[in-house]
């Protein structure tokens, strides 16, 4: 993927890496950076910030009908959409205490949200023989969230369905990417660390926390690479070998850093 004189779309655009990547991409010269969000009014910072080539798009991700509108309209006003980012997610902070509206919210969030995207933008994509999509799953779901039951069983499901995606239609011309970053300096982990979340205290004690222009940097590499999965944090993968050939002992050392944190 060259994002020369692409149009991309972006949900949960207007902070944190989705704006990130609303503004690297355009300084890698996309030809449209639409920039959606729930939050009409931050979108539309953002997308002012960039300036003419972008335009703002108040979208709730959990409404299938948005998210449909939104692909629409974008394919009507630039012919075609190239990259489309389902970046949107949410946290909870809690396990199975969580109600069901927390549980609820982040299944719509987390995973619907990328399916809804798919079904809206893949018979374009299709028709014309190409396309991308980037699905931020979060380093959790590669690993574990601790502390957020919610947060590691959505995270897990988002990948699951984004490696089925790319299984189902790489063939056909339609790549797609696994974005997993694990600690970044967003409102979202700044607001679990105010809490006191201890999946929150955990990320930030478990190794670099990036910025959300260095995730951007390594988003767009991957991109042209074509990678599957996008790893940010590259120890992520070395985690990973490990929790694969030793789960044991992988677990044993996730409680050993809970009780370092907790006790």
């Amino acid at each position: 993927m060259n994002l020369t004189d692409r149009v991309v779309v972006i949900t949960g655009g207007a902070g944190g890496i989705g704006a990130a990547l609303a503004r690297r991409f355009s300084a890698e010269g996309a030809a449209a950076v639409v920039v959606a969000d729930v939050d009409a009014e931050a979108a539309r910072a953002v997308a002012d910030g960039i300036g003419p080539l972008a335009h703002p798009a108040a979208v709730d991700v959990t409404d299938e009908a948005q998210v449909r509108a939104l692909v629409a309209d974008t394919e009507q006003r630039y012919g075609r959409i190239d990259l489309f980012c389902a970046n949107a997610g949410v946290t909870t902070g809690g396990g199975v205490e969580v109600d069901d509206a927390g549980w609820d919210r982040a299944w719509r969030v987390n995973v619907l949200a990328h399916v809804y995207s798919a079904r809206a933008v893949l018979p374009g994509m299709l028709a014309r023989g190409g396309g991308h999509l980037l699905h931020t799953c979060s380093a959790a779901g590669v690993l574990t969230a601790v502390g957020d039951a919610p947060y590691t069983a959505t995270k897990h499901a988002a990948l699951g369905f984004a490696e089925w995606l790319s299984v189902t239609y790489r063939d056909r011309g339609i790549r797609v990417s696994a974005l997993c970053p694990q600690g970044v300096d967003t409102p979202m982990l700044a607001d679990g660390l105010a809490a006191g979340h201890l999946g929150a205290r955990v990320v930030a004690a478990s190794g670099a926390v990036l910025t959300p222009d260095q995730v951007a940097d390594v988003a767009v590499a991957g991109l042209a690479e074509e990678r599957f999965l996008i790893l940010p944090h590259p120890e992520v993968a070395g985690y990973a070998r490990r929790r694969a050939e030793d789960p044991d002992g992988w677990q044993a050392g996730l409680r050993k850093l809970v009780r370092r944190l907790t006790t």
